[in-house]
């Protein structure tokens, strides 16, 4: 994969995000404010949250594109984990400030001013999201960019709460004004759940999370197919960025030339080298048994 080809794509994406979400911030809160509706006061501080985690993975692409030094020497890969992270803190805050603002609207019974504008603007950002959501999804899977994804699931969660957002205007035209004040919680929650799966992802990669226990079976069985070998003490891995730096411990004939042991690690290199995001194999051989 090349990566440059990688951080243009994601970058896209990025300032993509950050026009889309800017112009729907501005048109949500103004006739948001004008109206007093919640729920669309709500979809407009989510837009701001929005402007910020796209501003968020535009810096963290460009770190973590940036290529390997003598400090990093596997790259700076890791940096999208964390700035994903950020992202989902942001989220947790913006949640929070939501669902106090709708629970004070419904303790109060707030009422909103009904305006066909509430409906113009909620459509619009369904539009604008729908585009955003399939063109962030694409880039996110074609290049296995938690960023890009992360993006993809706010902007998919934006069209089902600025669906919401609609069905309380409606509501509200026909004097139910309840639901404004509901959608506002609603909509709060389904961000901080969108928090939690951001930062769960990114947690298991910081953490140094070992590989799938299925693909970790598929390799060992592959590693033993491989002539002269006794048997495999272990497979760990460590994460870096999106990819893995895998650490091999075999076990061999103890009378086994050294040319000869070495030939089995560089086999076994090849072969797990061919599985996915996989960025280095370390082959560290032992002896199986002596002979007297």
């Amino acid at each position: 994969m090349n990566n440059m080809t990688k951080y243009t794509k994601i970058k896209r994406v990025a300032l993509s995000g950050i026009l889309g979400n800017i112009f729907l911030l501005v048109i949500k809160l103004i006739i948001g404010f004008f109206t007093k509706s919640q729920a669309m006061i709500a979809d407009g501080l989510n837009s701001a949250g929005d402007v910020f985690a796209s501003t968020i993975t535009f810096i963290g692409n460009k770190i973590s594109s940036t290529p390997e030094d003598d400090e990093h020497p596997y790259g700076h890969g890791k940096a999208e984990y964390i700035f994903s992270m950020i992202i989902s803190f942001s989220l947790f805050f913006v949640a929070f400030s939501i669902f106090k603002m709708s629970v004070d609207s419904l303790i109060n019974k707030q009422e909103f001013t009904y305006s066909p504008w509430l409906i113009y603007v909620a459509l619009a950002a369904i539009v604008v999201k729908l585009v955003l959501f399939f063109y962030s999804i694409n880039i996110g899977r074609k290049y296995n960019s938690l960023l890009a994804i992360a993006n993809a699931q706010d902007h998919r969660n934006d069209i089902f709460l600025s669906s919401l957002t609609l069905l309380s205007v409606i509501l509200g035209h026909y004097n139910i004004y309840f639901v404004d004040g509901i959608v506002g919680v609603l909509i709060s929650l389904w961000i901080a759940y969108t928090g939690v799966s951001i930062f769960n992802q990114s947690y298991s990669v910081l953490m140094d999370t070992n590989i799938d226990s299925k693909v970790k079976k598929e390799m060992e069985k592959r590693i033993m197919d491989i002539e002269g070998l006794d048997h495999v003490d272990n497979i760990n891995s460590k994460p870096i960025g999106l990819n893995f730096i895998l650490i091999v411990k075999i076990s061999v004939d103890a009378n086994m030339t050294v040319y000869e042991g070495h030939s089995i690690s560089a086999q076994i290199k090849k072969s797990l080298m061919e599985f996915d995001h996989i960025e280095d194999v370390v082959v560290h051989v032992n002896p199986a048994q002596y002979h007297r």
